[in-house]
């Protein structure tokens, strides 16, 4: 269904802003409020008779460009990645929407850096979760709890040298 959206946002364990991050989550309250809110997929119908696409929206309520916005991003394409395999579907387009962007202080150096560099060839992930002697072309996998970490394969990855950035709260 169009209908359906998955939300972090649980109203019972938000933070209280009067208590301190510690105090909180020994409350089994949240430290934070998720940055990461909602998401919805949709299934897009097959252009030339192949398979449907699916697709992931994600909108997050908060964006630390440097350290949680990349994170954000592979997480949830792998996300879309597992649910198009158990769903059978291709993977479709990931859509990142921002409300409140920001870039901490004590990450603008880092971030310069990083600008500086020279992007390098972009790497793909592979799911390698098919067995043709059991089931043809299909996934043995039935959910997305069903993945081990030896079903993914990142190909032709190059990483410039590691830039240390301390998570700002």
């Amino acid at each position: 269904s169009r209908r359906h959206l998955v939300s972090a946002w649980n109203p019972l364990v938000l933070p209280d802003t009067s208590k301190s991050f510690a105090e909180n989550v020994k409350n089994n309250k949240a430290a934070l409020p998720p940055c990461h809110a909602f998401f919805q997929f949709y299934v897009s119908p097959s252009e030339n008779g192949g398979k449907n696409k699916l697709s992931c929206q994600l909108y997050q309520r908060s964006a630390d460009i440097f350290l949680g916005v990349p994170f954000n991003i592979a997480s949830y394409a792998v996300l879309t990645m597992m649910v198009a395999e158990v769903c059978d579907l291709e993977v479709g387009d990931f859509v990142h929407t921002f409300g409140d962007v920001h870039i901490y202080h004590n990450h603008i150096e880092q971030i310069k850096e990083q600008i500086s560099r020279t992007p390098k060839k972009l790497c793909t992930l592979k799911i390698n979760s098919k067995n043709p002697e059991i089931s043809g072309n299909k996934s043995q996998k039935k959910s997305i709890f069903d993945f081990e970490y030896s079903d993914f394969e990142i190909c032709d990855y190059e990483a410039h040298p590691h830039i240390k950035g301390v998570v700002a709260v």
